[in-house]
């Protein structure tokens, strides 16, 4: 992964700022669209990167924490262009959807909406929690093969799975705890020899995170972000967990209702998932706050890559690092599962409760796209209240 290749002096910035530009307005489906979109200019079509190392950069993107998908459209970039094009491609996938999802929370996340828009919202946040199980579903065969075929890998595979579900469930604000005692505890069960962190250090964490817990405003919005940024593991949607008890029940800066909007609208705009950030700092202190959010929660990614690039080999070979993801990706699995359960308490009208049934239906069944889901879903929403109905 340090070798850049003979293609860093044929690519200009101004290509890597069209293309990058291109496949940030265009990825609609989250990362899975983007690796494809990715491959298909840099590996297939422009012959930039070697086949394999295209494939290297998606196992070292996803050990890190944060947004897989961005960190790969950064990594490209990079060994292209170094780090200047690094920069310019990763700000250049990231601005559409950020441009988008505020845009459209100036227009979903107004108390003050008209009913279709509320109607509309509504249906698309209906069918969120069944989002939240379909996202986990995926994320089990890779999770259980990882682990191991032994009987005692099995049993640390559901508890770690357990111990998510439970913490998202209950105390979603200190999930990120939960990820890493799990990802320490299967260091140890593999690595005996591996030390334990001091108790200073375990007594140190959740104190940090109480003080950030108390501070307001900016402040708030700044830690929330970064948690979301530098903490997250295993895809976008862990970050429904990681926000939701901050954002509804402690800042208070969005109703169940509005989140499960703000969820939708991240499932919706192209580029990376976790654009909902933006839109809970929008929530929070208007369009300051979601820029806010967004520089803060794509910064850890940007300098994950441009420090570790060269030694993503020695990382992902590391043996605690593999067996740290072990554990702690079974916990986001049962995190982003057991989130489904405080956003159902957050649907309000009886009628959103067949829409959830029927996106259950079209995600587990019909095996629709999330996309799909989501837009018939605010549809529905959408007839409803033209209709007269309650919103």
């Amino acid at each position: 992964m340090a070798d850049r290749g003979v293609a860093a002096s044929r690519v200009s910035l101004v290509t890597i700022a069209r293309e990058w530009t291109r496949i940030g307005c265009i990825g609609f489906g989250g990362p899975p669209a983007h690796i494809i979109l990715l491959r298909r200019l840099c590996v297939e079509k422009q012959r930039w990167i070697e086949d394999k190392d295209f494939d290297d950069g998606i196992a070292a993107t996803n050990l890190l924490p944060g947004p897989a998908s961005t960190q790969l459209a950064i990594l490209c970039a990079w060994r292209l262009r170094g780090i200047a094009g690094a920069l310019i491609g990763g700000i250049c996938f990231i601005v559409p959807g950020l441009i988008l999802i505020l845009a459209l929370s100036v227009v979903f996340l107004d108390r003050n909406a008209p009913a279709w828009v509320l109607g509309t919202a509504a249906g698309a946040g209906a069918a969120i929690p069944a989002v939240a199980l379909k996202a986990s579903w995926t994320l089990i065969p890779a999770s259980r093969r990882g682990m191991g075929a032994r009987r005692g890998e099995h049993v640390r595979w559901l508890v770690y799975v357990v111990v998510g579900g439970v913490m998202a469930s209950v105390v979603g604000s200190y999930l990120v705890l939960a990820m890493v005692a799990c990802g320490l505890v299967e260091i140890v069960a593999r690595n005996r020899g591996i030390a334990k962190p001091s108790g200073p250090a375990r007594a140190m964490s959740p104190a940090v995170i109480g003080h950030f817990g108390v501070v307001g405003g900016l402040g708030a919005i700044a830690w929330v972000a970064f948690k979301v940024g530098a903490l997250s593991y295993g895809g976008g949607f862990v970050i429904v967990p990681l926000m939701q008890h901050d954002v509804v029940s402690t800042y208070h800066w969005m109703s169940s209702t509005q989140f499960l909007s703000a969820v939708a609208l991240g499932q919706l705009t192209p580029g990376p998932v976790v654009q909902t950030v933006a839109a809970v700092g929008y929530a929070a202190k208007g369009i300051g706050g979601g820029l806010l959010a967004a520089l803060i929660v794509f910064s850890p990614s940007f300098l994950f890559v441009l420090v570790g690039a060269p030694h993503f080999d020695r990382v992902r070979a590391n043996t605690s690092v593999q067996s740290f993801l072990r554990g702690a990706g079974p916990a986001v699995i049962g995190a982003i599962a057991g989130s489904a359960i405080p956003l159902g308490r957050g649907l309000t009208h009886l009628w959103q409760i067949p829409i959830l049934a029927g996106a259950m239906i079209l995600l587990f069944v019909l095996r629709r796209s999330v996309v799909t889901c989501l837009i018939l879903a605010g549809a529905v929403g959408l007839v409803l209240a033209l209709s007269g109905v309650p919103v």
